[in-house]
């Protein structure tokens, strides 16, 4: 979840854009021991150019250059320095690179202006002289911080933290001090004091720590409105802005720990204040189960996005949204827009990620490992956002799992034959092989995971980058007593009402994994008249609950109640059925200059021609047109009502064998044309 760079402190920059307050001269005894004349060449060649030169500016590098000509002891050159070159990192050598003119000008700040920085008064007169060194200063620490949060390095970031704290500042300017403590603990809780001193020993125990540096931030603010009080005129709203940031984080915490009505107050606290971080809100709503709220969330949040260089949450879920949906196009449209937009900087590989599901998800899975392979590839760096490369790398290892289940199911789908096929069966063997080391390769990495029950069993998290589907496809084949008897509590114990359901789904799944289809059927028929489920933005769970009502049936021999459960999933989620196993009632009806290669090799695959038309099945229509050495098929399928259920749409061909299969994988919408965002609304 993002938080830093997400600040309410009075006086605190937004993110890619931090103006530095002007100074005026100091009085004497908070001069630095330096001769009169240095000092106003300081405050005429160096500080009087800074009212017209911005700090975020593309000129703050050869202004930085001329201010430390000026005077290299002064910290302001080096702070221009360090925030230009922080502007323009893009990956971990630019942040390490950005940090060491930071260091300096923070050394040569407390140095030379200690005085100043440790002045705390209820009198304006004499804040106002010091009104932009202690500013400097947090300005300085964050920038500072981020570096060292965006090259991994918690230790200097905590011990940068206390550093600060020291100082005592009657105001957080840009650097909310005990909240980035709180945030730094909580991006870091799965790791313990043996790695991190500054860390308890488990989540809890962190989670607790965390906690704790909020509590004392907000006492902070209350010991500070003793001075502060009396300089409101000066300073309206500041008392509000600093809770705000409180807030914030104490939202993103409870949010994290499943204490959905602690989270759910302190929403409504910034809420009212006109300050709701709306990504904050989304990703709580989507474990919550309000997935249309959440997606309106994200469009606000959206429109929050200061542009900078990383990882906009609201586009990567917003993808697992449309995927729920079944508009797996639609997300894949949103995720080539963030990788364009992106380009190689931090984000691209999260995007990615987000592609090559939606490929999945689009039954498209050669491309899906082509994007995926190109995250894995890439060096991402995490900024802003608790994500961090744990959650990175399963994204990656688990899609890639998925991908190679797929792949054995797609041999078994291009050949009806399949099971008496000697190169068929041998490649699926193969396959399946690759199968099971990557089962291996997942589980040895996901053992030692101790977020493993909070963000992956516990399904939807805000700590999760993985859709709730993907986690059975982790643990299906693995201890299924344990989770049987894991999901049984969850869907009766579970404090959200909306997701209870889905760990009933698993529930069943399971238990038709050990053969007890009849205990699986019952509850599968409770969950498909649950009244919670959203039929619009819930397709996809729909689906699994039709797709292994069918497989009921199948087991029963109910050959009626299959075709019909089956029919409902391609009418839900077409894309699923061809990885089902389960071949599809379809009534093919062919029309134009029609190639008998391409019928044939289009028969040849798993899929249930009929005629009787009392068999529930949709209408397939291909068109075969030739113009010289052109060669067209146009195709759509329509509904029993006669509705489109695959558009009108056309392609080129030139191979038969290729246009029989790829015919196959388009009549249930798998490839073709992607959506338009407006079209698609």
């Amino acid at each position: 979840m993002l938080c830093a760079g997400i600040s309410y402190a009075q006086n605190a920059p937004t993110a890619g854009h931090r103006p530095v307050p002007q100074q005026p001269q100091l009085p004497p005894q908070l001069m630095p021991p330096h001769p009169p004349e240095k000092m106003q060449q300081r405050y005429f060649d160096i500080d009087a150019k800074r009212q017209i030169e911005n700090i975020e500016s593309e000129d703050a590098l050869p202004r930085s250059r001329e201010f430390k000509r000026i005077d290299s002891t002064y910290y302001v050159g080096w702070m221009y320095e360090g925030v230009y070159k922080y502007n323009h990192a893009a990956d971990y050598l630019g942040y390490k690179n950005a940090a060491i003119p930071l260091e300096r000008a923070l050394n040569l700040i407390e140095h030379d202006y200690s005085k100043a920085l440790a002045t705390r008064t209820d009198d304006v007169l004499k804040l106002y002289p010091i009104r932009a060194i202690q500013p400097d200063y947090t300005v300085l620490a964050y920038y500072l911080m981020q570096c060292y949060s965006n090259t991994e390095q918690p230790d200097k970031v905590f011990a940068l933290l206390r550093r600060v704290l020291k100082w005592r500042f009657q105001f957080d300017y840009s650097m909310d001090t005990y909240n980035f403590l709180a945030w730094t603990v909580h991006r870091n809780r799965f790791y313990t004091s043996v790695k991190y001193p500054f860390l308890k020993n488990s989540i809890d125990a962190n989670e607790k720590l965390a906690n704790s540096y909020l509590d004392s931030g907000m006492m902070n603010i209350l010991r500070n409105k003793k001075l502060n009080d009396k300089l409101a005129q000066f300073f309206p709203g500041y008392e509000e802005r600093e809770k705000m940031a409180v807030y914030h984080y104490k939202n993103m915490l409870y949010s994290y720990t499943f204490n959905i009505d602690s989270a759910n107050y302190y929403f409504d606290l910034m809420r009212k204040a006109g300050h709701l971080p709306h990504n904050n809100y989304a990703n709580f709503l989507g474990i919550c189960g309000d997935f249309k709220t959440a997606e309106s969330e994200y469009k606000l949040a959206a429109m929050q996005d200061p542009a900078d260089k990383r990882l906009q949450e609201w586009a990567y879920y917003t993808t697992i949204i449309d995927i729920y949906k079944a508009r797996p196009k639609l997300g894949v449209l949103l995720a080539r827009n963030m990788i364009k937009a992106a380009g190689s900087t931090p984000g691209y590989g999260w995007y990615n990620i987000a592609l090559a599901r939606c490929m999945l998800y689009d039954g498209q899975i050669s491309e899906a490992d082509r994007y995926i392979d190109k995250a894995a590839e890439f060096k991402e760096t995490h900024i802003g956002t608790t994500l961090g490369q744990s959650q990175y790398d399963f994204s990656i290892q688990l899609i890639k799992l998925i991908n190679k289940e797929q792949s054995w199911q797609m041999d078994q789908f291009e050949h009806a034959n399949w099971w008496y096929n000697p190169s068929v069966l041998l490649s699926m063997a193969r396959k399946m092989s690759e199968k099971y080391l990557q089962q291996f390769l997942i589980i040895n990495q996901f053992a030692t995971n101790p977020e493993r029950d909070r963000v992956i069993y516990k399904l939807f998290s805000t700590e999760s980058t993985v859709s709730w589907d993907e986690i059975y496809y982790l643990i299906h084949d693995f201890s299924t007593d344990f989770f049987i008897k894991r999901f049984e509590n969850e869907a009766v114990n579970d404090s959200r009402d909306h997701i209870r359901k889905y760990f009933a789904l698993f529930v069943a799944r399971l238990k038709m994994q050990q053969g007890k289809y009849a205990d699986a059927k019952k509850i599968l028929d409770r969950i498909i008249h649950d009244p919670n489920i959203d039929e619009d933005y819930e397709k996809l769970f729909i689906a699994r609950v039709c797709e292994a009502e069918a497989a009921c049936a199948a087991n029963q021999k109910n050959v009626a109640a299959q075709n019909e459960w089956l029919y409902r999933v391609y009418a839900l989620y077409s894309q699923l059925v061809p990885y089902t196993g389960m071949p599809m009632n379809m009534s093919l009806h062919l029309s134009g200059d029609i190639d008998k290669d391409v019928e044939k090799r289009l028969r040849e695959c798993n899929i249930h021609w009929v005629t009787n038309t009392s068999i529930p099945a949709p209408n397939v229509y291909i068109q075969f047109t030739r113009k010289g050495n052109k060669k067209d098929i146009t195709y759509y399928v329509l509904d029993k009502g006669g509705n489109y259920i695959v558009n009108k749409q056309s392609f080129a061909w030139q191979k038969p064998d290729e246009a029989g299969t790829s015919l196959a994988y388009r009549i249930f919408n798998i490839g073709g044309k992607e959506e338009d965002e407006d079209a698609a609304q």
